[in-house]
């Protein structure tokens, strides 16, 4: 069940929104509420996972809460205006819905938010000392094992990414995003070193002109990441 929480100004708009996810399993409804300062006080009380949050609001913009907001807090932008919806994009919100809309167009949004939850439970650090070595996801039907010590690097395609393992000539492919993934990895095994690819640190071997070389695979450190990078070679070098 994922605990979400309606915010808008106009009390048919809740109606609407109330209505579709109390036919929604997978909802829980914590509270609706017609103005931010509603909003902050029901966050206080309950577990809120995810807010279905009206753009144009008084004193506050829905944009300007949610930039407030911490980060494993999805949103879902409700709108009556299309030029707002870039806006919500920026600001990376998990979907928008430009009013009025239907509860099949509810639906297609929040079963994509759903698939993220999933992926975020899959990727939950284990409790069992021996499930820490490792995760499980998802992939053609199955659900499969990755040891963090197998892979080598990862590459973000879109809605996917691909684990590539030693030893295994193909990839593991999973519907997940690689920023989940950045999240939930282990910060002394693994970094982002472009907005398309993290690495296992321990797996390097060869660096060549800001390019690591996994075999016939070279992948680029981006500008963005070459400090952190650099840092960690530093660490790792004899001076």
């Amino acid at each position: 069940m994922i605990n979400c929480l309606l915010v808008d100004d106009e009390p048919l708009a809740l109606d609407i929104l109330e209505g579709y996810v109390k036919k929604t399993p997978y909802l829980n409804l914590v509270a609706r509420c017609n103005s931010v300062s509603e909003a902050l006080l029901a966050m206080e009380k309950n577990n809120v996972q995810l807010l279905f949050l009206d753009i144009q609001m008084p004193d506050v913009t829905g944009i300007e809460f949610s930039q407030t907001l911490d980060e494993k807090i999805k949103v879902i932008f409700t709108t009556a205006f299309e030029e707002y919806a870039h806006e919500g994009f920026k600001v990376n919100a998990q979907g928008y819905l430009l009013k009025p809309f239907s509860y099949t167009e509810f639906l297609e949004v929040t079963n994509r938010t759903k698939v993220w939850f999933e992926m975020m439970q899959q990727l939950k650090p284990a409790t069992s000392e021996s499930q820490t070595d490792g995760f499980f996801v998802k992939s053609e039907y199955k659900i499969l094992k990755i040891g963090y010590d197998e892979i080598n690097y990862i590459e973000g395609l879109k809605d996917y990414v691909k684990f590539y393992l030693e030893g295994r000539e193909r990839p593991i492919m999973s519907l997940m995003s690689l920023k989940i993934l950045e999240e939930k990895l282990p910060i002394a095994k693994f970094m982002r070193i472009h907005r398309s690819f993290i690495i296992n640190l321990e797996k390097i071997h060869t660096i060549q002109r800001n390019e690591i070389i996994f075999g016939r695979v070279t992948i680029p450190v981006a500008d963005k990441y070459k400090e952190p990078f650099h840092d960690f070679v530093k660490r790792k070098s004899f001076e």
